[in-house]
């Protein structure tokens, strides 16, 4: 049987397992650490940095660091709230994230975290990058420009899926998520089922054939997902998402 430890957080006194993790231990007593990159069923990554709190004094990843005896830590605390809410500015400014076109809206943790932080407007500019759209595959969509790197696609589609579909190309400002096939994910073994898809906190990856149940809007009695089909969707995609960048032309064809 594991050896049973005691550690404070935040001053408030919890009994952990050996071998767990600090996020592990505070999410069984209840208390909340910021993530975006940590899924429970996958190996620390520690990428996102959200989770980071003071151990003993000394700032680390709640998500790669084991609890021990007696460790004191402190989570929610002004300098610690004020690092996680500019790191969630910096990963609204660093791509195109519109929640109110987002077909994901409501149901993302990158926006959960932005209304739990009172993020109202991000202090710095946007950078507007123009990324690829990847509509190649019957099923999935997958939108660059809302990708924040974390990593939970890649993770799961070796650890959990047991195959190798995506993984991290190239470095700093140009680094991305790629796929196994030499052009685009439709030559990939990617299948809509694949726990991958599912694993992504925002809406980098979309369920091309039901992607609006998530937001039904109603134009003259027809759901806006059959208006998008009936116009080619994949081409349409392709054609004029990217058009600068902007989310805001997603919706003017059904105005």
């Amino acid at each position: 049987m594991p050896e049973t430890l005691t550690l404070t957080i935040d001053g408030v006194s919890i009994e952990a397992q050996a071998g767990q993790y600090l996020i592990e231990a505070a999410d069984a007593a209840g208390i909340f650490i910021p993530r975006l990159c940590h899924q429970p069923g996958l190996a620390p990554f520690g990428a996102c940095r959200l989770c980071t709190v003071l151990a003993n004094g000394r700032p680390c990843s709640a998500c790669t660091t084991p609890v021990t005896d007696g460790m004191v830590v402190a989570n929610d605390i002004e300098s610690l709230r004020e690092f996680r809410k500019m790191t969630i500015e910096m990963l609204f400014v660093e791509g195109n994230h519109f929640c109110m076109f987002c077909e994901k809206s409501g149901n993302c943790e990158l926006q959960a975290l932005g209304y739990r932080f009172g993020i109202t407007a991000p202090r710095f500019p946007y950078l507007w990058p123009q990324r690829e759209v990847d509509a190649s595959h019957p099923d999935i969509l997958i939108d660059h420009n809302r990708c924040i790197l974390c990593g939970r696609c890649v993770r799961t589609s070796r650890e959990l899926d047991g195959k190798h579909v995506f993984d991290f190309v190239e470095r700093g400002n140009e680094k991305q998520i790629g796929v196994n096939a030499a052009a685009r994910l439709a030559g990939t073994d990617a299948d809509i089922s694949d726990q991958a898809i599912d694993a992504c906190p925002v809406a980098a990856y979309l369920n091309i054939r039901c992607f609006a149940a998530c937001q039904p809007l109603q134009r003259s009695g027809q759901c806006i997902v059959e208006l998008l089909f009936r116009q080619g969707f994949a081409a349409w995609v392709e054609a004029r998402l990217l058009d600068k960048g902007r989310r805001r032309e997603f919706h003017q064809p059904f105005l």
